[in-house]
């Protein structure tokens, strides 16, 4: 799923480069697919999905025309099988830092993990902005994050017979202990409390493995880190009974939820609005020719915030955008119902 290349092999080159893994990022594939043009799509979770993914996966949406009910997941799994014919490339937990124009329409987008794109046109899907993890009330935490304090897992393999000290009870921290517990040479999850905001098999199964013997799961909450030149060495913990005890650890990775930043959108040079993105409503593009903006990141007058009303911005986007892809082709519109050439692309003829 995530493309990933050598770092000698230059640029990822494609025709729209979308930003956000959202339901509105991924029927964005399919409108641009239909029109010839291939799409690669960035996002900074883990997962495919945005928001249905991260926040409610399992809560029932209503207002998808045709579709009475749909949990938040079943929307993204239907989308990614919608969208399959076109194969879209996905690079997740990864964040884009910087977008620049470098031609007449051409962009260089650069990421977080050094990745570089060309893309004749950029499409910001990104929700709110970016999910950000919230740091806990830990005084004196900064010196230890992304050197023994991480907020998301990047590569399981870091992690590798370390002491491992997971803290929450949702499902990022319950997945992590499942995962980290066989390769970390000691795993404590930490938790406030006893009952869990997590999936119920989850929870069976760290159960299973704290009666095994093979984690350890404490109540309480981190009071304070010790360790020299950001290396964890402990952290203290107050109990739920007002004692301090220690636990020996090499890396702490702290899941205590998500907050929306519009977090380096605000660098690229767009004009904002109330921290959204200004767009024409003809094409929902941007004040710079080439980007475009579509989903609850953008703002024009009379819009709400509603996932169809994404997949209609999606839709007109990407006949502006076969303009900057395909300038000396002309566009003919074609109905999916009635186009064989469509269908073909499909793979229903």
């Amino acid at each position: 799923m995530d493309a990933m290349t050598d770092d000698n092999a230059g640029p990822i080159k494609t025709d729209a480069l979308i930003i956000g893994a959202g339901p509105v990022g991924l029927f964005a594939v399919f409108e641009l697919g239909l029109l010839d043009m291939k799409a690669h799509l960035i996002d900074i979770l883990d997962k495919i999905g945005g928001q249905c993914a991260e926040l409610y996966p399992e809560k029932p949406i209503y207002d998808i025309p045709g579709i009475p009910t749909v949990s938040g997941k079943a929307l993204v799994d239907a989308l990614m099988e919608q969208i399959k014919p076109f194969g879209p490339q996905f690079h997740l937990n990864e964040m884009v830092q910087t977008v620049e124009r470098i031609g007449d329409p051409l962009f260089r987008v650069t990421t977080d993990r050094g990745r570089v794109f060309e893309a004749k046109v950029v499409v910001i899907a990104a929700g709110g902005g970016s999910f950000q993890p919230k740091r806990p009330p830990i005084k004196g935490i900064e010196p230890y994050e992304e050197k023994s304090v991480f907020y998301s897992v990047r590569r399981m393999e870091d992690f590798r017979g370390r002491r491992l000290l997971i803290v929450g009870g949702g499902d990022s921290a319950l997945d992590w202990t499942l995962n980290l517990a066989p390769i970390a040479s000691h795993l404590t999850l930490l938790h406030r409390r006893s009952d869990f905001r997590a999936a119920p098999d989850s929870v069976n199964k760290m159960m299973s493995l704290a009666g095994e013997g093979k984690i350890d799961l404490v109540f309480g909450q981190v009071a304070s880190l010790e360790g020299e030149n950001g290396q964890l060495s402990k952290a203290i913990v107050k109990g739920a009974d007002g004692s301090e005890f220690h636990i020996a650890c090499d890396a702490m990775l702290p899941f205590f939820g998500l907050t929306m930043k519009l977090g380096p959108v605000a660098d690229w040079g767009l004009e904002l609005k109330d921290q959204l993105l200004p767009v024409d409503t003809e094409a929902f593009e941007t004040n710079v020719p080439g980007i475009f903006a579509i989903g609850d990141i953008n703002w024009y007058p009379g819009k709400l915030k509603l996932i169809l009303s994404g997949f209609h911005e999606g839709a007109l986007m990407a006949q502006k955008a076969h303009r900057y892809v395909y300038p000396d082709k002309r566009l003919v519109f074609q109905y999916t119902t009635s186009s064989t050439s469509l269908q073909k692309k499909l793979g229903v003829s």
